[in-house]
């Protein structure tokens, strides 16, 4: 069976997931919604949907979608995501990420998500990327014993690149290092740790007439005595470089989050990049793996289409992403207080 997709959003991120859909032989993209009829007209148009909304409600109320992929600006998300899941059209919500601006939006959402039987998930889609599914295969073998530390930075020297009004810069569009290469690491420390942080400390960095952060560095402390040490910005020079430390050994990664590079919102164009995975034991035996490049987007839809078709869990629970939103929230109450913040965890 072929499963219907639909998009609310026309932006960057929207024409790679609708490229993605139309190289699945499952899904087919038959509808599309955003608020400028230009942008509309300009997205259906390259990727040849007929079927095309300015009004959230009327695409709602006509379409039946198996897939709605909600690709607005952040703050909008909880909204959006509200309204697909009570209209009872949907059967599941693909959000890209951060899920929400705050865990109050995200709690709403899953709320209306399980009441509505909708599947909701966030679109982190490096978490389907085989090197992370080895990491967590390492890690849950006990291969490098109990993960006590994790060190990661992600950053990208935006400020020399984008324009005064890339969405970044603004925080009501859902911008700062925070929201964005700050959410990946804050979800890949819990995820490896594998409990749930409890302080947080936090320092921002912000230049003249932008209210966002543009980089930011982040202690995360744990209940079991683990630490995670994060840095995410728009300013530094290119780094995805990440390290797990376990009671037994430790991992290093060198590209774990993105390995593309030929992207019009990146600035670079490059062949895109094999990533690394060593892992170094006690007895000072090293591994080396080698992951070549791979469509992020395309594992990301697939293992969604075999949770419908299966009726199996995502592999990131709405749980856990209102996790990495208690701990963001907390972030941004340590940057603004200068003092350390608890996690309101549920």
């Amino acid at each position: 069976m072929v499963l219907k997709a639909g998009i609310i959003g026309t932006g960057t991120i929207a024409l790679d997931h609708a490229a993605t859909c139309q190289k699945n032989a499952k899904v087919e993209l038959t509808a599309v919604c955003d608020l400028s009829p230009h942008a509309l007209a300009v997205f259906g148009d390259r990727f040849n949907i007929s079927n095309r909304y300015t009004d959230l409600d009327a695409f709602l109320k006509k379409e039946q979608l198996d897939i709605v992929i909600v690709a607005t600006w952040g703050p909008s998300h909880a909204a959006v995501s509200v309204a697909v899941a009570v209209s009872g059209n949907v059967r599941a919500i693909l959000c890209e990420k951060p899920i929400s601006s705050n865990a109050v939006e995200c709690e709403a959402m899953i709320a209306a998500t399980r009441e509505n039987n909708v599947l909701l998930m966030e679109g982190f889609k490096w978490r389907h990327d085989p090197q992370h599914i080895k990491i967590k295969e390492l890690i849950d073998s006990g291969r490098i014993g109990k993960v006590v530390s994790v060190q990661s930075t992600f950053s990208s020297p935006l400020v020399r690149f984008a324009e005064p009004d890339n969405w970044r810069y603004e925080r009501e569009r859902g911008g700062g290092s925070v929201y964005d290469t700050g959410s990946y690491i804050i979800h890949f420390s819990r995820l490896v740790i594998g409990e749930e942080p409890h302080r947080v400390y936090a320092v921002g960095n912000y230049i003249e007439a932008s209210d966002a952060d543009m980089s930011a560095a982040i202690m995360l402390e744990f209940p079991g005595g683990a630490t995670a040490r994060l840095i995410s910005s728009y300013q530094y020079g290119y780094c995805q470089a990440t390290e797990v430390l376990g009671m037994n050994g430790w991992i290093r990664a060198d590209l774990p989050f993105d390995q593309r590079s030929v992207r019009e919102q990146e600035f670079v164009e490059k062949e895109d990049l094999p990533a690394t995975l060593e892992i170094f034991y006690d007895n000072f035996d090293k591994e080396i793996l080698s992951f070549t490049p791979i469509d992020q987007f395309t594992l990301q839809l697939d293992h969604l289409v075999e949770c419908l078709e299966t009726n199996t869990t995502h592999r990131i629970p709405p749980e856990f992403s209102l996790g990495n939103m208690q701990v963001i929230d907390a972030v941004y109450k340590s940057m603004k207080t200068g003092n350390p913040a608890e996690v309101n965890s549920a």
